[in-house]
């Protein structure tokens, strides 16, 4: 057929060389059209026939076959068929037949590694609807998986146009290893990094991660092979190399997720000044209060056996034998205060103590831990504690130490001129 072409072309007129490759312009035409065709008909007949059985199925998760377009991609295989297969027969050029054939052979390969790609993806996707993907990731060894495969398709797509076998290939790159691991050092870091977070279980979706040296504080999106995608509490983005994680500190709030409260630790600062021994006056209103009377009961018998067994004397000078002061009574009303708090855990460490004094006065601290663990709420109930141990502080004669503004100035002034 193409002989009797050329032979009509050149008695045209047509030089011999130029209806030669009128001809083969002709032939890749009509083999392209084919194969075209070819791929249009696999494509039509396998939608209709998945979409088909997939309709009848009542399982959801083979809904995303044709969402990651998995075996639409694995489609493209056929052209390259019908390329491989036609092209000795429709061209007579060995030249054109090899380059033709190799060219199908690389379309077929990157097909079949797109597909494999996409079955990578969807096998993901339905991975991330179970409650074990929060626990442990494999995004980042399916993208290992990937850089195996691209390396691996490169190899053969370099094998298949030298025409040289690809074990040939590999056993020549001891000499560009240097050159390797300098091109893909940020990966072999990312994939030894994503390892050792996903095998040792420091970091899950949904944590709450805390980096500044990153300026990230919020829930993590997305452990990656290169990156972790968190999302600040600002609503902002954070990218933080995967690396970064195994190289610098970082703090995981999971712990206190799957604990059985959130810690409030807070200190107010007593004015050292309000300080002082309880006096008889004093002590008696504190038994009028609920959550003390016992405790200033017990008290008193104590002190008073032990000031009697150790013959103090002159006990109008307070600072003889053991008294108690306002400030220690205060101490042991918030104990019980937030024992019988009913959002307070009192199962887990509850204590209310002094620190160093300082020149702001002497920090009192509460340090207990909250049993709601909402942010919201927690912050709403460590508020509405403190409320409580301002209001609470004049009862028991002490003040808050702090520092002199200018209305405090302006008010001393006045009553001096008064």
């Amino acid at each position: 057929m193409n002989q009797m072409l050329l032979e009509l072309l050149v008695a045209r007129g047509i030089p011999t060389d130029a209806a030669k490759l009128t001809i083969d312009a002709l032939d890749i035409g009509f083999v392209l059209v084919l194969a075209l065709v070819s791929y249009s008909l696999a494509n039509l007949l396998l939608n209709r026939a998945l979409k088909s059985v997939i309709v009848k199925t009542k399982i959801t998760w083979d809904d995303k076959l044709i969402e990651f377009n998995v075996l639409a991609r694995l489609t493209h295989v056929v052209p390259a068929l019908v390329i491989h297969i036609l092209a000795p027969v429709a061209f007579q050029s060995e030249f054109l037949i090899l380059w033709t054939r190799r060219c199908a052979e690389i379309y077929a390969l990157l097909a079949f590694v797109t597909t494999f790609y996409q079955v990578l993806n969807f096998g993901l996707d339905i991975y991330n609807t179970f409650e074990t993907s929060k626990r442990f990731q494999i995004r980042i060894y399916l993208q290992g998986i990937k850089i195996i495969m691209a390396a691996g398709a490169i190899i053969v797509t370099i094998a298949i146009l030298t025409g040289q076998s690809p074990l040939l290939l590999l056993s020549g790159l001891g000499a560009m290893t240097a050159i390797i691991l300098l091109v893909l050092r940020d990966s072999i870091q990312g994939l030894v990094a994503g390892i050792q977070l996903v095998n040792s279980d420091m970091l899950r979706v949904g944590d709450w991660l805390e980096m500044p040296s990153q300026g990230a504080d919020g829930d993590v999106l997305e452990i990656s092979l290169y990156t972790v995608r968190v999302q600040n509490w600002d609503k902002t983005i954070t990218t933080v190399p995967t690396y970064k994680l195994i190289s610098e500190s970082f703090k995981n709030w999971r712990g206190m997720d799957e604990s059985d409260g959130r810690r409030i630790k807070r200190a107010i600062q007593i004015d050292v000044s309000s300080i002082c021994f309880c006096s008889p006056e004093m002590i008696e209103n504190f038994k009028k209060i609920k959550l003390l009377k016992d405790y200033i009961e017990r008290k008193q018998s104590e002190l008073a056996e032990y000031n009697k067994s150790h013959q103090i004397e002159h006990e109008s000078v307070l600072v003889n034998g053991r008294r108690m002061t306002n400030l220690g009574t205060f101490r042991c009303y918030l104990v019980n205060y937030l024992r019988e708090h009913p959002m307070i855990n009192d199962d887990l460490t509850l204590i209310v103590r002094q620190l160093q004094s300082t020149e702001n006065g002497i920090p009192m601290e509460v340090y207990a831990f909250s049993s709601d663990k909402n942010w919201v709420n927690y912050e709403s109930i460590q508020s509405d504690i403190f409320d409580h141990i301002f209001a609470s502080l004049p009862t028991f004669g002490l003040r808050t130490f702090q520092r002199t503004s200018g209305h405090d100035a302006l008010t001393a002034l006045s009553v001096i001129e008064s």
